[in-house]
């Protein structure tokens, strides 16, 4: 989040006595709310804590800084506005009910020496007067709103209607303009840190002086977090510009949505609040919600003005003769920069060939100045399959986008899949083909420009769902099959959308690489949306195809075991071998993490081969007393089905001297049907040699039931969705699928059962055996022999 970013500089970066002043903050906030200490008493404790701890910070500043006199100036100056804001609040339990005036004379003194220091900052950098202006009228309507927003929110009562409309005013300028300071294109520079804790800290003094702080009031409590993590942020921000000096270079976009969406977000709460109380909207509602339209209309103007040249300007603004590259030989070198201008019909047609004339391998084109095709200048490709001007093209166009203050657009990174086969000749054919039906779909501002060799990408200065809207139409407009030099190409689409807004433009283009290897992961053909999580989950598979191979030979493989009860007596009758991957680097991994990275990186045979042979040693162990244990593994189709599945089963019961009766091999049900007779054919084999089979994750459908019948399983486990009642009324479906089984001779394990109350509705319903939680969870081998142990004829 942007937003956090200040206050991440405060927690992660400071020292323990920040840390420390936060929480005895947030504990002498909670036991306000809670009615424990008066809230002048909890104002003024919080206050003085947090002035006490950053004028100590700006008085070292000022004293360290002796021989440089501005940044000596500017802590002196933010020490004594620090040391007024604590003062003011420290006082209000001494001044009583004459606060307001009191608190609104120190916020004033508080500004006038915070600017002068702010002043005196090294590293402050002044805007240009146009950019300037340009901010002000991108952040009036949103501050115009959040005055609404105060407006309904102060007190009715004990407040003149003038000052509560200064105050409302106050507070969403001074809420806007932090916004600004933490959201802006500079928000990780320290002089916007320290800004921001200076509006941060006028505006709980503005809140401290309009809301009623009567000793038995909490909502004066409201003012307490502004006021003092502001103060804490201005020292912070001052010493660390003092540090460094330099403000550091603005970011390329800056993040639109928080200075957007945040005002939204709390007029729409105030404006719920005010009318679920009772109130009517008055007049100066009206009027300030009037108001806040001229700033919006503006802006949205300035926008119109700004979006129709941004994909095009950055075509223009490249010198001349600069590179657009293909990324290597094997891509068609007409797919540079496609930008509007360079497909007009007449100019194709001049140049012959159709919308799209290929260069000779090994060339590249050149754009003119005017930015268009007016010359084809033949080049050598760049040593190496890179491409550098590819990337730059499309790396000036994202930052065109960005030019604006509040940039907005999206990237579109297309990727087709199908073409390896048809040789390079028609792979280019097809790409071309490709390109002609997106530019038929996109807008003309939209820019088209080569990407990889398989692919291209589309900047589009539309919003979000509107580039989604638009991908939507590529994946239709590529979906028909491609005919070329004779044959037929039938091609899968995967697009990644990533929005231009809030990161450089090498942060956009690594999104939507995500977003599109996210797609091709899901099946192709579909486009998928850029976001935080996804990356993290992308990344921890990175990880996982990283790690995972070798995993067997580093020994970072282990098993648990879960018990399996007879739910007749309670007696424990075997248990189920569960695969843990213990890997230094990411910890413990689960099966249901794991196996989908085995199978893409065909490691699930090895992995399942490992499971039997150490499932089956440890059952040679568990092999002696009175009850004979089970033990079952897990296979999957796909290793059932290999033609020597059963002999090497029994070339490992046979190394460790397992009767074949004491193993369970288990295969999920939902995977069999694509491949039955293999799957029938594999179970009658290890039930020749004696081993049982069950048959998991059964679901009660008809097409089950009556696959069922065809399959040669000892034990049919089924989870505890079917042994509760159903919401129709009707009897639980345990009832049906213990009859099937009893007509097929198969013996019924309840699994996941993780309440009591499950356990009862297995046993009532019929069922043999059971497992979960609520009987016995997973453990290691050692444990779980103690807990056999527990019983003695189970044991050995």
């Amino acid at each position: 989040m942007l937003l956090a970013y200040p206050f991440r500089v405060l927690v992660l970066r400071r020292s323990a006595p920040e840390t420390a002043t936060s929480t005895a903050v947030a504990l002498l906030l909670a036991a306000g709310a809670l009615g424990l200490v008066p809230t002048p008493v909890v104002i003024a404790l919080a206050a003085g804590a947090g002035a006490t701890l950053a004028g100590v910070r700006l008085s070292r500043l000022a004293t360290r800084h002796r021989i440089d006199r501005s940044p000596r100036a500017a802590g002196v100056l933010l020490d004594a506005a620090v040391v007024t804001a604590g003062l003011t609040a420290v006082a209000l339990p001494l001044v009583g009910g004459g606060h307001t005036v009191a608190v609104l004379v120190g916020a004033l003194v508080v500004a006038a020496l915070a600017g002068a220091g702010l002043c005196q900052l090294p590293g402050r950098t002044r805007q240009p007067t146009g950019l300037r202006l340009r901010w002000l009228v991108e952040s009036a309507g949103p501050a115009l709103g959040s005055a609404l927003a105060g407006w309904l929110l102060l007190p009715h009562d004990g407040l003149p209607v003038p000052a509560r409309l200064v105050a409302a005013l106050a507070l969403g300028g001074l809420g806007m303009a932090a916004l600004n300071a933490f959201a802006g294109p500079r928000r990780h520079a320290a002089t916007a840190v320290c800004r921001g804790g200076v509006l941060l800290t006028l505006g709980g003094l503005v809140l401290l002086a309009t809301l009623p702080s009567a000793p038995t009031g909490r909502v004066a409590l409201l003012a307490v977090p502004p006021l003092v993590f502001g103060m804490l942020l201005v020292a912070v921000g001052a010493a660390d510009a003092a540090g460094t000096g330099d403000s550091g270079p603005p970011e390329p976009i800056a993040s639109a949505w928080p200075r957007s969406v945040l005002p939204a977000a709390v007029l729409l709460l105030a404006t719920g609040l005010h009318l679920g109380s009772g109130h009517a909207p008055d007049r100066t509602s009206v009027l300030l919600a009037l108001a806040a339209v001229p700033p919006l209309v503006l802006r949205e103007l300035l926008r119109a003005g700004d979006a129709p040249t941004s994909p095009r300007r950055a075509a223009h603004r490249r010198p001349a003769g600069s590179r657009v590259r293909h990324r290597h030989a094997a891509q068609p070198q007409w797919l540079g920069d496609l930008s509007p201008a360079q497909h007009r019909p007449d100019r194709a047609d001049a140049v012959g060939g159709g919308p799209f004339t290929a260069s000779a391998p090994g060339s590249t084109w050149s754009p003119e100045d005017d930015g268009g095709w007016s010359a084809l200048t033949r080049r050598p490709a760049p040593a190496g399959g890179g491409s550098p001007g590819d990337r730059a093209a499309l790396l000036d166009a994202l930052a065109a986008i960005g030019d604006v203050p509040a940039p907005s657009g999206a990237l579109l990174l297309v990727d087709l899949h199908g073409t390896d086969g048809a040789g390079p000749t028609a792979r280019e054919d097809v790409l071309a083909e490709a390109v002609h039906r997106v530019r038929a779909v996109i807008a003309p501002d939209d820019l088209v420009t080569g990407c990889t060799a398989a692919g291209f990408a589309v900047v589009t200065p539309a919003g979000p769902m509107l580039a989604y809207a638009l991908g939507t139409r590529l994946l239709a407009a590529l979906a028909p099959p491609f005919e070329v030099a004779g044959a037929v190409v039938r091609v899968q689409t995967s697009i990644g959308l990533a929005e231009v807004s809030g990161d450089r433009p090498a942060d956009v283009l690594r999104q939507a690489e995500l977003a599109r290897r996210r797609a091709v992961q899901l099946g192709r053909d579909r486009v998928e949306w850029y976001d935080a999580f996804l990356e993290e989950q992308l990344v921890r598979r990175l990880d996982l195809e990283r790690e995972l191979p070798g995993a067997v030979a580093r020994g970072e493989l282990d098993l648990v075991y879960q018990p399996v009860v007879d739910l007749a007596d309670g007696q424990p009758v075997g248990a189920e071998a569960l695969l843990r991957w213990r890997s230094p680097v990411l910890g413990t991994v689960l099966p249901a993490e794991l196996l989908p990275v085995a199978e893409d990186l065909d490691l699930v045979g090895e992995l399942e081969w490992w499971v039997l042979d150490r499932a089956c040693r440890q059952l040679s162990d568990w092999s002696v007393g009175v009850r004979e244990l089970w033990m079952a593994v897990n296979v999957t189709t796909r290793e059932l089905t290999t033609p020597d599945f059963v002999q090497r089963t029994a070339a490992v019961l046979a190394a460790y001297g397992v009767p074949p009766e004491r193993l369970v091999v288990e295969v999920s049900e939902p995977r069999v049907a694509g491949d039955l007779p293999t799957v029938v054919a594999r179970l009658a084999g290890l039930r020749s040699l004696g081993v049982r089979t069950a048959l998991d994750d059964f679901r009660a459908e008809h097409a089950s039931l009556a696959q069922l019948r065809r399959l040669p399983i000892d034990l049919l486990k089924v989870g505890p969705e079917l042994v509760g009642a159903r919401p129709d009324g009707q009897p639980p479906l345990i009832d049906v699928v213990v009859n099937v089984g009893e007509r097929l001779g198969v013996e019924i394990v309840a699994e996941e059962l993780e309440s009591s109350t499950q356990v009862e509705g297995a046993r009532r319903g019929g069922c043999r055996y059971g497992q979960g939680f609520a009987l016995a969870r997973p453990a290691t081998a050692e444990r779980v022999e103690a807990y056999f142990e527990e019983f003695p004829s189970a044991s050995r």
